[in-house]
């Protein structure tokens, strides 16, 4: 949880009682379909910190839809975007912040949809390292959300980098590795007060050397990119029986007994009714167009194919079947599957019309989101792109909120949405500019230039002195 030291007191008394009255029930739960928007459990309990209107006036302002507004002003109030444009009234309200951000720029809030922050919290330590569930190669029935550590101080890093929210994923061990989470990067006792609101689920799957690597090394299956595809192939099988076994009972058919609930089989039913996303690690582009192929067999999608490095060989494919693609910019050789990189590939995707993603995989990357971008813009501009500012910023904010499912409600500066919004003090595609001041859904979260808005989590707090 970030804070203050003001702050620590109050919250750790708060936590203190309110521990104190904890109790657990094991009641059992009615035969129902067990789909997950019919359950209470796990859901969000994110509100969004009640702050006064503000209206930032003389910035150039990055809309992510593809504008570039010099002298531009953004109002927001009530955790929404009201007006953005050059020609904005100042409301008549006592309480209204004007702030004049000339020789700055906003963006909206960046989105990494891809990160490890609290199931690979700092210190990186063999008791606090719970991402990879690797004891099958289908795991399907772990979330990532119950290892969350909301105190992982990282998150305070990353949002002293601009970044307002992220997909948190399972490793890449197995052939499926569990389900991921988005969350607010907000300050939160439980990973449920940081759950982004209503965002779907993702299903981390991986491709390639990584699950021959964990199983096969144990001499047992998958031992090959033929045994990955066999895994596959038998998990979506089991899973589309099982779907079929409860839609049966619902429809009154059989012995009026409910199936038995299998963790598992729920999750990769949730993908074959369309209500999880596949966010799947895969590297080559061969694996990437065999697993669209396993899409298409068992009548699924996937959403997004992660580090991604070859993706610049099928970009025409990726923008034919709607796959987004999240990219590193220059990271590869690090392992066989990672060596046929090109600096260009996220500019070549976005050029066929494929939706191009930068993301992190990183506590340290994803603290310059907005660099890993500029990289990726100016190696494209090197091949004679001519890629602006202006369309560059989809790849961290739009384009990654469309790759999680979330783009409704953020990821560009519109009326109606979030007021996620970053304020720069110079060009965000600069590597001297720095995040200024950081809003979530229209409340001040980061200010580089005020120490009490600069939050530390509990574990960030030093030794405390009688």
């Amino acid at each position: 949880m970030f804070m203050t030291m003001k702050q620590f007191s109050k919250s750790f008394l708060a936590a203190f009682v309110g521990a104190a009255f904890l109790v657990g029930c094991g009641e059992d739960e009615p035969a129902v379909h067990p789909k997950d928007s019919d359950s209470q459990a796990f859901i969000s309990q994110y509100e969004a910190q009640s702050y006064h209107p503000v209206l930032i006036r003389n910035a150039t302002i990055l809309t992510a839809t593809g504008e570039q507004i010099e002298n531009g002003s953004i109002l927001f109030a009530d955790g929404e975007i009201v007006e953005v444009g050059t020609d904005i009234d100042e409301p008549s309200d006592d309480d209204l912040e004007v702030i004049d951000a000339k020789g700055k720029w906003v963006t909206p809030g960046l989105i990494d949809v891809h990160s490890h922050l609290g199931v690979y919290p700092a210190p990186g330590v063999q008791s606090s390292s719970d991402g990879n569930e690797m004891t099958s190669p289908v795991t399907a029935d772990v979330w990532a959300e119950h290892s969350v550590w909301p105190q992982d101080p990282q998150f305070q890093l990353a949002l002293a980098g601009g970044v307002t929210a992220m997909q948190i994923l399972p490793g890449s061990a197995n052939l499926v590795g569990g389900r991921g989470v988005t969350l607010k990067n907000v300050a939160g006792r439980s990973v449920m007060d940081m759950k982004f609101p209503d965002a779907p689920y993702g299903l981390k799957m991986a491709c390639g050397e990584n699950p021959k690597r964990v199983y096969g090394g144990k001499g047992q299956a998958p031992m090959t990119r033929m045994g990955n595809v066999a895994g596959y192939r038998k998990s979506w099988i089991d899973a589309k029986e099982y779907m079929e076994s409860w839609d049966n009972y619902e429809a009154g058919m059989g012995n009026g007994k409910p199936p038995k609930r299998d963790l598992r089989l729920e999750s990769l039913a949730g993908v074959l009714r369309g209500e999880i996303l596949i966010q799947n690690h895969c590297y080559r582009a061969d694996e990437m167009l065999v697993m669209m192929e396993i899409a298409k067999e068992f009548d699924f999608k996937v959403t997004t194919f992660h580090h991604a490095v070859e993706s610049y060989k099928i970009a025409d494919k990726l923008a034919e079947n709607g796959v987004c693609s999240a990219m590193w910019s220059d990271w590869w050789g690090f392992k066989q599957e990672a060596y046929d990189m090109v600096p260009s590939n996220v500019a070549l995707v976005d050029k066929a019309g494929a939706c191009a993603v930068v993301h992190s995989d990183s506590a340290t990357v994803i603290q310059h989101l907005n660099k890993e971008a500029a990289k990726a813009m100016t190696s494209g501009n090197q091949l004679g792109m001519d890629i602006t500012p202006a369309h560059a910023i989809k790849w961290i904010t739009i384009n990654a909120a469309k790759a999680i499912g979330v783009d409704e409600q953020t990821g560009s500066l519109e009326e109606g949405k979030m007021a996620d919004v970053v304020l720069w003090d110079g060009n965000p595609f600069s590597v001297y500019t720095k995040a200024e001041k950081v809003f979530i859904d229209g409340a001040l979260k980061y200010d580089r230039n005020n120490q009490f808005k600069q939050p530390v989590s509990d574990f960030g707090l030093t030794n405390i002195k009688q």
